[in-house]
């Protein structure tokens, strides 16, 4: 599928390719022509236009503009949507004030409620920041010939990489949030999406206090995520937003956090984890509810399917994306290719145990809103992601279910 000429057009003006070419060397301009042509090509054969041109422009902008990794540390992105205000203050969705009343007693204070006192040290073998069953690197010849004092060191450092991007998507999770509660229609739903707000700032909170206090290291958001960050804070429709926050990104913050705990033998971060899945949860659960009703009755045939495909390519690239690209430039981009890199990731256990966690929080989530119908369904089937579709959808799970798991 093309590009319409129009939209090619008006894209080109926009970047300067040859400044760009000026001020990049030749293998790192090769390497984000390489990750903008992988990312939109993922998505030429997709099966709907309207879907593609949503996402293009933010993987152009992430991967080829580097727009996540400023020098300032900062990023402005451009949003449409509205605010919706109920005067009356119907209170009449029964399901989500049960959640918001749920939400209200769950708060908890990330100052208080962790241990912070207790000394987090990379080199300690009883308390393993990731242990050697979930750790990629030990199938690679190289790092096992390393000394222990370089293993742990990169340990750490992969570590901080994932905490990095859970940091950097809770940040986002947080803007989206204050979006979805000024955009939902029902009194009900604004009131959740209050404690969502707080939620997510908490969650920032904390993951920077470990990152800074204990870890000692910070990465750059990844472009895959910033990619995906960016498409839900530009696209105008609330139920969008919904769909790629509450259904998608939640649900593999879901799968990532309970494998990261799951891997983990340091208590800090096992009880940091748990207390942020406990959250994650509800959050999810409010994404399914306030939906479900939405796709059934109110949406024209035709933007249904175009919020099925826009899933299943979101999810596509969130299945493949979680490649850890900026570790692998400090460490082992001297050693092996980004292909073999990549290769070597995506088979890992590690990757194996997040993608089943994360496609069994999805998929009964999207089936339970009605974006799972036989048009659809060969091309999860393809990718092996139908096994979880019987499992339970989100509000039959509690946040303890969830972090039993792991």
């Amino acid at each position: 599928m093309d590009l319409p000429t129009s939209d090619l057009s008006r894209l080109s003006r926009r970047l300067d390719v040859a400044n760009l070419r000026d001020r990049l060397r030749l293998d790192e301009l090769a390497n984000r022509l390489g990750n903008t042509r992988d990312a939109v090509g993922s998505l030429r054969n997709g099966r709907n236009a309207r879907v593609l041109l949503t996402l293009v422009g933010p993987a152009v902008r992430g991967y080829l503009l580097q727009n996540g990794k400023q020098p300032s540390g900062r990023t402005v992105i451009e949003v449409d949507s509205d605010a919706h205000f109920d005067w009356k203050y119907r209170r009449d969705r029964d399901e989500l004030a049960r959640l918001y009343d749920q939400a209200k007693r769950s708060q908890w204070d990330g100052a208080t409620a962790l241990d912070w006192s207790i000394e987090v040290d990379a080199a300690r073998p009883d308390r393993p920041l990731m242990s050697d069953a979930f750790f990629p690197l030990t199938a690679i010849a190289g790092f096992v010939a390393l000394p222990a004092a370089e293993k742990a060191r990169q340990r750490h450092g992969l570590v901080a990489w994932m905490m990095s991007q859970f940091l950097h998507g809770e940040q986002g999770a947080l803007f989206a949030a204050c979006q979805v509660t000024q955009a939902v229609g029902w009194m009900d739903g604004k009131l959740y999406g209050s404690t969502q707000v707080v939620d997510e700032g908490r969650h920032v909170e904390v993951f920077h206090r470990y990152l800074t206090t204990k870890l000692e290291k910070l990465y750059d958001v990844n472009d895959n995520l910033y990619v995906v960050i960016e498409s839900l804070m530009r696209d105008g429709r609330w139920d969008i937003k919904f769909l790629g926050m509450q259904i998608l990104i939640e649900g593999l913050a879901l799968g990532a956090f309970g494998t990261m705990r799951q891997a983990s033998g340091e208590p800090l971060l096992r009880e940091l984890l748990r207390y942020v899945m406990l959250d994650e949860a509800r959050h999810v659960a409010f994404g399914v509810l306030a939906l479900q009703h939405h796709y059934a009755h109110d949406l024209a045939p035709a933007e249904v399917r175009e919020r099925e495909d826009w899933a299943f390519e979101m999810a596509v690239l969130l299945r493949n994306r979680f490649l850890a690209h900026e570790f692998y430039d400090e460490y082992w981009a001297h050693k092996m290719t980004r292909g073999q890199w990549n290769e070597m990731v995506l088979g890992s256990a590690f990757m194996g145990t997040f993608r089943k966690r994360m496609f069994r929080r999805i998929v009964p989530n999207l089936k339970r809103i009605g974006l799972l119908s036989p048009r659809i369904r060969p091309h999860y089937a393809e990718l092996g992601l139908l096994e979880w579709e019987h499992d339970k959808a989100a509000p039959e799970l509690t946040g303890e279910d969830l972090v039993a798991e792991g």
